[in-house]
């Protein structure tokens, strides 16, 4: 052990692989272990064991976790050193039973429903002993910065055709109100600006908790609640991953009428065709689609809206390719992701007639990310001029000297592209009145309102 760390039980160093929900997964596990008297390790050197936390959504993120962790293994055999790997997440989750004999460089494997239990794994491997149960503490995180990501729900209920999710993360479990009031009070009280709620499925958040008693019973009356419980801090609050049926009318009005409430929204439609959405286990139609959007800018000023589309699901017909692209013109989103379909063991359309060949899912692919690209570019380039409230996350060192890193109310962190400012007093979490003068792709450029 480093003498750094003499007094702990032990350094554990953290790779986290995948979405937000993983970084949260990953910062209640460091949250239990330093409370439990370990120490985290910034670099793999001083760790005396390894946590990956790993994602499992596609193939593709798959094998990046897999190939992260034999990179550990190797980087600490290269150092002469025995690094006990513990591997977590969805990986384990989806493919627990084959994995001791296909990774035995992996000390051990920690599915997403057993993290909470990650203190008694490592005291396991580094042979720590306890006269009396570890600390848990009450609220798990360990937040660092401006933004804090905060779950109020896991797993799903939708078992969308071309979609794991549900088998790796179980059924849909919505977090009840007062550990989450409990997890954003503490959040905002250490310094956190921005609080960005998650879920696969936000939308029904509360579905599950109707006998719960007291509180809020569903997305709309959990913003509410939420803004008021967090309301002398100045925060903003932004919610994520809203299917299109969730959209609500009460849920429409708590997002208009809620002043710490951002009015951005992600909703991930993946198709427009009700043909195509059928085969993958979804509702909805074009016209209803429109309707949604059209009403959502017609009755939220501003409204800034992310989506998600899915190309070359098995039997999509170019029309129905076409008609897509006419409809992400059409509706001009401000921030759009393109997945090709993969082809995800397990899933019901592994198996579907009518499997699109790898050329023309790349073809479009590629034409699908190029609209949405010059949407996107254009919808960032249209606030050049413009003034608005910016987060500091943090400066950063240029060829010039330093600048700072933030974002605006309309980029959501991580996922939407920074604005970048000449560097002055301010600090980290700060929010500034920026003027914006110039953008690059999704990077805006401004200076800071004496």
């Amino acid at each position: 052990m480093s003498e750094q760390f003499a007094d702990a039980f032990g350094a554990v160093y953290f790779i986290t692989l995948g979405c937000a929900k993983n970084e949260v997964d990953t910062d209640r596990m460091r949250s239990l272990l330093l409370a439990a008297g370990y120490e985290e390790a910034h670099d793999v050197e001083e760790a005396d064991l390894a946590i990956v936390n790993t994602c499992s959504f596609l193939a593709s993120a798959t094998e990046e976790s897999i190939e992260a962790t034999l990179a550990l293994a190797e980087e600490a055999a290269d150092g002469v050193r025995s690094l006990p790997i513990v591997m977590c997440g969805c990986v384990p989750s989806r493919y627990g039973a084959d994995l001791p004999g296909e990774l035995p460089e992996v000390a051990a494997f920690v599915r997403t429903d057993e993290e909470d239990g990650i203190v008694g794994v490592v005291d396991g491997l580094l042979g720590v002993t306890r006269a009396v149960p570890a600390h848990v503490p009450d609220v798990k995180r360990t937040v660092e910065g401006s933004v804090a990501f905060v779950k109020i729900s896991d797993g799903c209920d939708r078992f969308c055709s071309f979609c794991a999710i549900p088998y790796i993360r179980g059924r849909y479990r919505s977090c009840p109100w007062s550990e989450i009031r409990d997890e954003v009070v503490d959040l905002v009280s250490e310094g956190v600006r921005e609080l960005v709620l998650i879920g696969q499925d936000t939308g029904i958040w509360g579905r599950d908790l109707a006998d719960e008693g007291e509180g809020p019973h569903d997305l709309a009356s959990l913003l509410r609640a939420v803004a008021e419980a967090v309301r002398p801090h100045d925060v903003w609050i932004r919610v994520l991953y809203l299917q299109p049926e969730g959209m609500t009318d009460d849920l429409i009005s708590a997002i208009r009428d809620t002043p710490e409430v951002l009015p951005y929204i992600d909703i991930p439609v993946q198709h427009c065709s009700s043909r195509v959405l059928s085969a993958m286990n979804r509702s909805g139609s074009e016209e209803e689609l429109d309707e949604l959007f059209a009403r959502l800018r017609r009755e939220i000023p501003d409204m800034v809206i992310r989506t998600t589309y899915l190309v070359g699901f098995p039997g999509e017909t170019d029309e129905e390719h076409e008609r897509m692209l006419a409809f992400m013109d059409r509706t001009g989103f401000d921030y759009t992701s393109v997945f090709s379909f993969s082809p995800e063991e397990g899933t019901r359309a592994v198996k579907f007639d009518g499997q699109i060949d790898d050329d023309v899912k790349l073809e479009r692919t590629q034409a699908a990310m190029d609209l949405a690209e010059s949407l996107g570019f254009a919808a960032t380039a249209s606030h050049v001029g413009e003034r608005a409230q910016v987060i500091v996350d943090g400066i950063e060192q240029t060829n010039e000297g330093y600048e700072l890193i933030g974002h605006a109310w309309f980029q959501a962190p991580d996922s939407d592209g920074a604005v970048h400012l000449d560097a002055g007093e301010a600090a980290v979490g700060d929010i500034l009145e920026v003027e914006f003068t110039d953008s690059f792709c999704y990077e805006l450029v401004g200076h800071v309102v004496e």
